[in-house]
């Protein structure tokens, strides 16, 4: 089964996006609530998917996207999300280096089918 790295500040958001995954089948989800932390876990707790916020105290999303990259491990995806409809978010996060991008909902499915689709 995948392991999954969830970053975001807020805690409410955490605990939705992590019941949401759960349900979906994903049990092993490991969460960072800051940029650096979740930059660090990636290297530490050798994730298959990172999923993080752009908004994060200290780094933002971008930036642990670029980080995580940097660092490795080769093959590893991400998904950048947002709470604010931007098409210059979603560049930026290809730029970044993310394998998607998604628009933070209260119901999470379009991050489900997103994290279905780039863990086959």
């Amino acid at each position: 089964m995948a392991r999954l790295l969830v970053v975001d500040d807020n805690e409410q958001d955490l605990k939705i996006m992590t019941r949401f995954l759960k349900k979906a089948g994903f049990e092993d989800i490991v969460t960072a609530e800051t940029g650096e932390e979740g930059v660090e876990k990636a290297g530490i707790e050798n994730p298959d998917l990172v999923i993080t916020d752009t908004m994060l105290p200290g780094i933002d999303g971008f930036e642990v996207c670029r980080q995580i990259r940097e660092q490795g491990p080769e093959g590893l995806k991400i998904i950048v999300m947002t709470g604010a409809i931007d098409a210059v978010d979603a560049i930026k996060a290809r730029k970044s280096g993310a394998d998607d991008y998604c628009v933070k909902t209260s119901d999470s499915a379009n991050l489900v089918e997103a994290v279905k689709r780039l863990i086959k």
